[in-house]
């Protein structure tokens, strides 16, 4: 069963002033495989002036004690077991927070919350307009090991271009898994990269080619590569149909309905003169 299902919320907290307008979406829980890396999609807004990205201070901790952050842009004040694994994504200044960890580790469930603050000097470090979105965490749900990907095709016939689609889905786009098979070239390979949902994506590789009889009882094998050299594989055996020939029944019927014109003319001939013959006759008798 695949686990790939993040659900994401809006939340607006409450803090004291203009509380409406301190707001939120993150993606409240995911699925990361364990020593691989997970994207957490965070949009935000807030009620004060326009700052740029350089004005702004993205912060994430843990929903238990926001002094334990897992990011910020000074690494002394990260936690150890987290220092060199998180990096904020995008631009604060366009209300993108949205985090990336790598090297997952078994233990990076969370919850983790962002917080903003509006530095408006480079020097600003006590400012009061800072906030702690603790309503609108992120949960991450551990997988020992990947998803096996997803095979479809239709039934391969001899000497007919024939088409596998493997299909694997993740939550690491900026590292997304890599896709080879056991047959083939570069050249027979076509791939797509799309978003299922927010935070959810799907990598597809179609592989074409056209089989021959010898094919048959062939396996043919896909592999997804993850971040962090984690494999999965699925494979399929193809059972090549031959190619329908129908010249046994369409010859015979050719010949068939020839034979039948040729003689339905004749007949239509012979009765025509005939009846031509009878007429004379009659008139000559008068009867």
């Amino acid at each position: 069963i695949n686990r790939y299902f993040p659900v994401y919320t809006l939340s607006v907290l409450s803090p004291p002033v203009d509380a409406e307008e301190w707001k939120a979406s993150v993606v409240s829980s995911m699925d990361a495989l364990v020593d691989s890396c997970v994207v957490v999609p965070c949009s935000f807004s807030h009620p004060k002036e326009t700052l740029p990205t350089a004005r702004l201070r993205g912060l994430w901790h843990l929903k238990k004690d926001r002094d334990q952050l897992i990011y910020s842009a000074d690494e002394t004040r990260v936690l150890e077991n987290f220092r060199g694994r998180t990096q904020l994504l995008g631009e604060l200044g366009k209300g993108n927070c949205s985090l990336k960890i790598t090297n997952i580790k078994s233990h990076d469930n969370g919850p983790f919350c962002f917080r903003i603050e509006l530095a408006r000097t480079e020097t600003d470090t006590q400012t009061k307009d800072k906030f702690s979105f603790v309503e609108d965490c992120v949960t991450l749900d551990m997988m020992s090991e990947p998803n096996a990907p997803s095979l479809t095709h239709k039934d391969p016939i001899q000497g007919r271009p024939f088409t596998i689609t493997c299909s694997v889905m993740h939550t690491c786009p900026t590292n997304k898994p890599e896709i080879t098979w056991s047959r083939g070239s570069a050249d027979d390979v076509t791939e797509s990269h799309r978003e299922i949902q927010r935070g959810l994506w799907e990598i597809s590789s179609v592989l074409t080619f056209i089989p021959a009889e010898k094919d048959s009882h062939q396996d043919v094998t896909c592999t997804a590569l993850f971040q962090g050299r984690i494999t999965s594989s699925s494979k399929m055996t193809l059972y090549v149909r031959r190619s329908e020939n129908y010249n046994y029944i369409i010859i015979p019927v050719v010949v068939a309905l020839g034979s039948a014109a040729i003689f339905g003319g004749l007949c239509f001939l012979m009765v025509k003169k005939y009846k031509k013959r009878i007429e004379e006759l009659q008139r000559q008798d008068g009867t």
